[in-house]
């Protein structure tokens, strides 16, 4: 008996779906991109790159190279995973990528909502003060 594939459940998104949803997201965060931009960059509508960055629709693979081009990654950016339970390979190239602890921490909330409060500081005086401000408060903790 042939099994019929629609008769799986789609309901659910394929976790590597919703890992690379989620790279675009957080990448797109990143830089501060509107869905919106990124969208009209790729031309397609903002409410397709909310389904990207779910993983509930999937991202073909000429769609990808544009949304990569679009937000100055390449596309195996979107296939670079830090998080624990990421098999040995995936692992081991997540630690080689330059960015690796930046784009974890920018994946975060408070990474992101950080990232661009600081992007619109003008005053580069400002800014190293906070930098400053941020590693004294940082050494003051523990493990810090």
């Amino acid at each position: 008996m042939v099994s019929d594939s629609r008769s799986k459940n789609t309901a659910t998104p394929d976790i590597i779906d919703v890992e690379v949803g989620h790279k675009i997201r957080s990448r797109r965060r990143a830089l501060g991109v509107t869905q919106k931009k990124l969208a009209d960059s790729v031309g397609v509508t903002f409410q397709q790159i909310q389904k990207y960055e779910k993983g509930t629709n999937r991202v073909g693979a000429s769609r990808l190279l544009q949304i990569a081009n679009a937000l100055t990654v390449s596309a195996p950016f979107f296939f670079y995973k830090s998080e624990e339970g990421t098999n040995a390979r995936n692992k081991d190239q997540a630690e080689h990528h330059p960015y690796a602890d930046l784009l974890s921490f920018l994946e975060t909330k408070d990474g992101s909502e950080l990232n661009e409060a600081f992007g619109r500081i003008d005053s580069s005086a400002v800014r190293a003060r906070i930098v400053a401000l941020v590693k004294t408060i940082a050494d003051a903790c523990p493990g810090g």
